[in-house]
């Protein structure tokens, strides 16, 4: 049993290095143009909600509406600069995704609820970076 838990630890450190290698590889494929919006993951190696993200949602996530509108920029919260965003809180959880719009926090999600609430909580942010455009 312990060999089956260093096995899925390994294969889920690799899948969370993966996206942050992907991340780093094709900045612009990550980032939003200024006055755009984007989702912010902010995440630590090894942390195993981020990759049971990485595994049910990331692949799905840019070919949705919500993802070509908000998309995913990796923050590795060891590791990387803070981006230029004004939040409303600092971030204190892995994974916590923050959805900014002209450089400020429109709102976050900490930790992952699962994909059933992850959907649903980001379409209520979607919404909410839609009608900010709209004014």
């Amino acid at each position: 049993m312990s060999q089956m838990r260093a096995l899925v630890r390994r294969t889920g450190f690799l899948i969370g290095a993966l996206a942050l290698a992907l991340t780093a590889l094709f900045p612009a494929a990550g980032r939003a143009v200024a006055g755009e919006a984007e989702m912010l993951m902010y995440r630590r190696d090894g942390c195993p909600w981020c990759l049971t993200w990485d595994r049910t949602i990331l692949p799905a996530y840019p070919k949705t509406d919500i993802g070509r509108a908000l998309p995913v920029r990796m923050i590795d919260m060891d590791g990387d600069e803070e981006p230029a965003v004004r939040l409303a809180r600092p971030v204190r959880y892995s994974p916590t995704f923050v959805v900014v719009a002209d450089g400020e926090e429109v709102g976050r999600i900490e930790g992952y609820p699962g994909e059933d609430f992850f959907w649903g909580l980001m379409g209520r942010l979607h919404r909410e970076v839609e009608a900010r455009g709209e004014r």
